[in-house]
């Protein structure tokens, strides 16, 4: 009886040993399958703008897909265009690529330094088709600043950072330059060339339509990076009419116009999970959604409750909406307040990818994605540089006279703008931009919300708009206990501003100098056609 119950324990303690070595085995496939990826980005969408922040906003696709995976609630971009984008391209900080200021505009010969090794590029090395569909706003003066000669396989879309979402034209707009808007020209490409069929269609319906040809034409030996970066909802206001009679009920004009523009992106968002669905490639994709900074309250946008709007360093300009769902993200339907930086998603879908970071610049983005998929994982990241912006000012001369801040580490805290977060705290320097919060979202639905004089220089002093910051230079708040940054508690803690300060000028000391050439009128599209594209051989 005895060697009976042995040799039991014996077979059970080998069947045991082989389970575990299939299990183990099973864990490694799936730990080294390469999963598709599909990134998407809306373009000014603000913290309010998304149904499960705000149930006036209908986003039945975008609810769908965040409840099924984790919605990262305390996400940080940039708080304009060109540098979110940079930063997913890189996972590098904007001071070290210098792309500190503002976005590139279409008269510049700038673009993402060509020296600097982005994501599709990391992801070819390790098999992956990459394509693009939608807006680049990484530069395109000359063709190797095209995302063709960045690593993409494809590009279907435009170069610059606004346009009509049917004619496709754009105006070459530079801030203070004497031929400001005199040079426009058609902008949307497939691959290199011009697309003129796109013309008089609406953009966002292009961009769901290319990208199901994408999934649909893909071949599922190799796995797929899709970077699906919208035009909307940046400005122009321009939706299809069924749309807008979906907002009948919303008084301001504004924010009616936009709130259909999100409601048509979510209606293309769900056509690329349907098609993905379709193609059986659903199980095997990561999808993650990002905005690239905070909603413009002059154009419909509402980050309400935070405080400010894009061009700022306040939580408004900065906080973004953004989840990711399904491969590999365990117990759906979480939500997460880890510390999360838009810089961190390259090395983290490299690392998900089975490549490396060989033969990048260092990277100030984290490997965040332990945190993402495992609810029982913290977050590894603890800071944020979100920005030091020594020519920042504000439109019309509305700057606020600051008082400087003394302080033994050669920070000059009235140049321009800086933000830092160390854990809870977020240091300002200087003046953080639009420092207003957002109307209550109620308000748009039962009156016109009159912001139209915030662009009218000519009737600043009628309109009582100037800034309503106090002096103080440097501002500290508890941003876990205040994320609406009312009070500023910077003289309450000295040392935490001293330390702050401290780790600000440590980060100024590897920034590199701003890229920020003059306007070329060797830009002008009519030298080409009529069409914006590369000028420089």
């Amino acid at each position: 009886m005895f060697c009976g119950i042995q040799r039991r324990r014996y077979r059970n303690m080998r069947l045991a040993i082989f389970n575990t070595l299939i299990v183990g085995l099973m864990v490694s496939v799936v730990a080294t399958k390469q999963p598709n990826i599909v990134y998407i980005m809306a373009d000014d969408f603000g913290f309010n703008d998304i149904g499960y922040h705000n149930p006036d906003i209908f986003t039945p696709n975008l609810d769908k897909l965040a409840s099924s995976g984790v919605k990262l609630e305390n996400y940080y971009v940039q708080p304009v265009c060109t540098p979110s984008r940079s930063q997913l391209m890189t996972g590098r900080y904007q001071i070290h690529t210098g792309l500190q200021h503002s976005v590139i505009f279409a008269p510049q010969k700038l673009c993402l330094p060509l020296d600097e090794v982005t994501l599709p590029q990391k992801l070819k090395e390790v098999g992956y088709k990459t394509h693009i569909v939608g807006k680049w706003h990484l530069g395109f003066y000359r063709k190797e600043c095209l995302p063709t000669y960045r690593g993409f396989d494809s590009h279907y879309g435009y170069y610059c950072g606004n346009e009509d979402y049917n004619l496709k034209t754009v105006c070459g707009f530079f801030h203070g330059w004497k031929h400001s808007g005199k040079y426009c020209g058609f902008d949307f490409h497939d691959d290199e060339k011009p697309a003129w069929s796109a013309n008089g269609t609406y953009s966002t319906f292009l961009y769901g339509q290319r990208a199901r040809e994408v999934i649909i034409n893909h071949n599922q030996s190799q796995p797929l990076f899709l970077y699906l970066p919208f035009q909307s909802v940046h400005f122009p206001l321009q939706a299809p009419d069924d749309y807008i009679k979906l907002y009948s009920h919303i008084q301001d004009p504004h924010r009616r116009v936009y709130s259909a523009m999100v409601t048509v992106m979510d209606d293309m968002v769900g056509l690329v999970a349907e098609t993905l669905q379709e193609m059986g490639m659903m199980d095997e994709t990561l999808i993650v959604f990002s905005t690239d900074n905070g909603g413009q309250t002059l154009y419909g946008g509402n980050n309400w409750p935070l405080r400010g709007r894009k061009e700022s360093l306040w939580e408004g300009g900065i906080r973004g909406v953004g989840f990711v769902t399904g491969y590999g993200v365990q117990n759906p339907g979480r939500v997460s307040r880890g510390l999360f930086h838009v810089s961190d998603w390259f090395p983290t879908l490299l690392n998900i990818a089975g490549g490396n970071t060989n033969g990048t610049k260092p990277l100030d983005g984290v490997n965040v994605w332990n945190a993402i998929a495992d609810p029982d994982s913290s977050s590894p990241r603890t800071e944020i540089l979100h920005n030091i912006e020594p020519m920042f000012k504000r439109p019309y001369g509305l700057n606020p006279k600051l008082k400087p801040f003394p302080n033994k580490h050669g920070i000059d805290t009235v140049k321009g703008h800086t933000a830092l977060r160390i854990g809870k705290w977020k240091l300002h320097t200087g003046d953080p931009g639009h420092d207003t919060w957002n109307p209550a979202p109620q308000l748009y639905l039962t009156q016109e919300v009159d912001l139209s004089c915030e662009m009218d220089s000519e009737n600043l002093a009628e309109c009582g708009l100037f800034p309503t910051i106090d002096d103080s230079s440097v501002r500290l708040y508890d941003i876990e206990a205040d994320p609406e940054e009312r009070s500023n508690m910077a003289s309450y803690f000295p040392h935490i501003v001293d330390s702050m300060l401290e780790r600000l000028a440590e980060y100024n000391a590897t920034a590199v100098p701003v890229l920020w050439p003059p306007p070329d009128d060797n830009c002008d599209p009519s030298l080409r056609g009529g069409v914006w594209g590369p000028w420089v051989d």
